[in-house]
């Protein structure tokens, strides 16, 4: 067992124990870019995001790397009995969307990273609208993060997840066993930005660059080129939570799906 895995909350560990073997058992798993990760030391990892499986299997390839991370997740998730609390034991960071509560989960997302721990954030906070599931125009909540704390900010892409669950599908399909794979790159170089006020234009700036990282690796993944433009579900008039598809269509107020808090 690594050091940092030692570290983990033992209700972590126990999660890990138990869900791991089931993991391992119905995915097939394609692991590159690991060397990446700050072998000591706080900071930002941001995947792409495609599926409700994918903090699921993104979990499983940060334990595998010997860094755990540590997630912002909806509150709703932490109201579900047992669920809730086994979270929170674990040590993963409640995310209070509109309300006043919302600061505590960016507040505590910096304390996470100065106490040397890695952050799993992903930065579109939600599902992407893209219908060819390429990475959407992203909120700035990991570069604020990263910016503050001047921690590294790691991208990752992940492909494979939406296989075993479509966007918003209720039921998954775990035969035959899918490959999942997973590529971190080199961390997004914002050493020009830390003399700067951490504002607006800083952050656009910031997030761009990550969102231009994770889709060149999920373009080597895939063996394909992503489209010039970046999708904006604001610009298409696209509900940014909720499945875009459903009855809660373009217009209308939809259901929240949100993965993490990201701003």
């Amino acid at each position: 067992m690594s050091e940092a895995r030692a570290k983990v909350p033992m209700t972590y560990r126990a999660l890990a124990t138990f869900l791991r073997p089931l993991l391992m058992a119905t995915t097939k798993r394609d692991w590159r870019g690991t060397e990446h990760f700050p072998t000591h030391g706080g900071f930002v990892v941001a995947p792409n995001h495609i599926s409700y499986v994918d903090p699921l299997v993104f979990a499983h390839f940060m334990y595998d790397s010997g860094r755990p991370a540590y997630f912002l997740g909806k509150d709703s998730l932490f109201e579900i009995p047992i669920v809730g609390g086994a979270l929170r034991r674990s040590g993963q960071i409640p995310v209070y969307r509109n309300s006043l509560k919302a600061a505590g989960a960016y507040q505590a997302a910096v304390a996470a990273i100065r106490a040397g721990k890695p952050v799993g954030i992903f930065p579109e906070g939600t599902i992407t609208r893209d219908p060819g599931l390429w990475p959407m125009r992203g909120k700035t909540g990991a570069a604020r993060v990263a910016l503050e704390t001047r921690c590294p900010l790691i991208p990752v892409a992940q492909w494979g997840a939406q296989e075993i669950l479509a966007p918003y599908a209720r039921r998954p399909k775990v035969l035959p066993r899918r490959t999942i794979s997973m590529a971190a790159g080199p961390a997004v170089d914002l050493s020009d930005l830390y003399d700067r006020p951490i504002d607006t234009a800083a952050l656009r700036t910031a997030t761009d660059r990550l969102m231009t990282r994770i889709t060149m690796l999920l373009e080597g993944i895939r063996g394909e080129h992503a489209a010039g433009e970046r999708y904006d579900p604001r610009r298409r008039g696209v509900p940014e939570t909720g499945d875009p598809t459903g009855p809660a269509g373009p217009g209308h107020p939809a259901p929240r799906d949100d993965t993490n808090g990201d701003q």
